[in-house]
């Protein structure tokens, strides 16, 4: 796949949750080469080290000018966080406009639509850019309805799933597919949400901007397709939200429509309460229960991951081991360790298919 050079606005949230679609571009992306952050917060520093330390060589600059001045020339402008309920407020909409303004054309992930704002139109119509919502749902006539032919597929399907939203699915979905490729295995991973995409993940779909009547369709079809396009040996479907989170419950379509064969199951131990939603008596569940849970919907779990956001990596490390204990499965920190740990397990579930085939 060929990049295309993009920058990715931030609106001065780079270094909080918010910014997760900048933090996976940041990490890795096969779909955009990203030249730049725009975050005036953290201008003149490495985003790969403002996000975890690590040296990325992706500067900061406070402006879309300032990049522009930089001598650099980019294609996209990518924005690059989740707004509250996925609106685009002024600020954001005066970047965009500077962005256009200097050429680049836009890659949106919100559910408010670029597209819808005819005041951008009008400029990118002007410089003959492009406008992508990558959140903007296919037609009616393009979805696909549950058929049964998820059966066809043979080789395993590893759901990615966790206890809340926004604790590095998509993060810890991605690191299994590099694993299991540097291992020598063919993998692929099923993106659904926009970050995927943006990353280049080539098959999967949109959940939350799916009609609901066709999720179930749509998840089967970028399996089925993945797997007699690139016949791969292992599959991973990258999870959304969870199965008990109150404001979008999730996870049933990847056990049951996508007949997963295993799970992984990412967790935060210092988070108690579900994401932006501490005003509500909903705590996250006790893992032993999730995995019970899991189990009845049809999927054993087969590792934990952690995700150690505001802890220290003393504690996270004392949290894996004691659930590695109680659990009797691994329980591993992808960022700090990788995932290289899980491989053997893996390796296990592809040679069992391949006993039945």
């Amino acid at each position: 796949m060929d990049k295309s050079t993009a920058i990715v606005i931030t609106g001065g949230y780079l270094d909080t949750s918010s910014a997760k679609t900048a933090h996976g571009l940041i990490r890795g992306t096969d779909r955009f080469e990203i030249l730049g952050i725009i975050d005036d917060k953290n201008q003149g520093k490495d985003a790969g080290e403002v996000l975890d330390g690590k040296k990325r060589r992706i500067p900061i600059y406070a402006t879309v000018e300032d990049f522009n001045n930089s001598g650099q020339k980019a294609k996209y402008c990518i924005v690059g966080v989740a707004t509250k309920g996925g609106v685009i407020p002024d600020s954001l909409r005066e970047v965009m406009k500077e962005a256009l303004q200097g050429g680049l054309s836009i890659v949106n992930g919100l559910h408010e639509y670029v597209s819808d704002i005819p005041e951008l139109v009008s400029l990118a119509q002007e410089k003959r850019l492009e406008i992508i919502d990558v959140r903007k749902p296919k037609k009616v006539k393009d979805l696909h309805f549950w058929s049964g032919k998820i059966k066809e597929v043979k080789c395993p399907k590893i759901a990615v799933l966790g206890t809340d939203c926004a604790l590095g699915k998509r993060t810890t979905t991605r690191f299994l597919v590099e694993a299991m490729r540097k291992a020598g295995y063919k993998a692929e991973m099923i993106y659904t949400g926009q970050t995927g995409w943006m990353q280049g993940a080539k098959y999967g779909f949109v959940f939350d901007s799916t009609l609901n009547d066709f999720i179930s369709g749509e998840m089967e079809h970028a399996v089925v397709t993945c797997y007699h396009e690139a016949k791969p040996d292992i599959i991973f479907i990258e999870g959304q939200s969870s199965l008990r989170n109150p404001s979008g419950p999730a996870g049933a379509e990847w056990i049951v429509s996508a007949d997963a064969d295993a799970v992984v199951l990412q967790h935060n131990p210092a988070r108690k309460q579900y994401k932006d939603m501490e005003y509500y008596p909903a705590y996250l569940p006790d893992l032993k229960d999730e995995i019970a849970l899991i189990q009845i919907y049809g999927a054993p779990t087969v590792a934990v991951t952690i995700n150690s956001a505001k802890m220290k990596e003393q504690e996270a490390r004392a949290a894996a081991k004691k659930y590695a204990q109680d659990l009797g499965i691994p329980a591993i920190l992808p960022l700090e360790d990788g995932v290289g740990g899980l491989v053997p397990i893996f390796e296990t579930l592809i040679k069992n298919s391949l006993a039945k085939v």
